[in-house]
């Protein structure tokens, strides 16, 4: 355990970090497998809605800090592929 004030301050600050990251990742790990379900049922407007759902949770992870720019994007390529192939 940190003796001194900062070190603790710092150990609290990213456990709270670390627990929102966390989150905010199984967020998005839900709304893709809601996504892969919705493609694998062939359900176009199903997985229409779902894209937009998990394009919007990757968004947002990534403009929170805890996906990069370019991992967000390529997974939103992926996803968005995967739609327009079923169409």
């Amino acid at each position: 355990m940190a003796n001194i004030k900062s070190a603790k301050k710092r150990i609290k600050t990213s456990e709270k970090k670390a627990e929102r990251n966390k989150a905010i990742r199984s967020g998005v790990k839900t709304s893709i497998k809601k996504l892969q379900t919705a493609i694998e049922s062939g359900d176009n407007s199903v997985a229409g809605e779902a894209l937009k759902g998990a394009i919007s949770t990757l968004e947002k992870a990534g403009s929170k800090g805890v996906y990069h720019k370019d991992n967000v994007s390529r997974k939103v390529s992926r996803l968005t592929k995967a739609v327009n192939k079923m169409a």
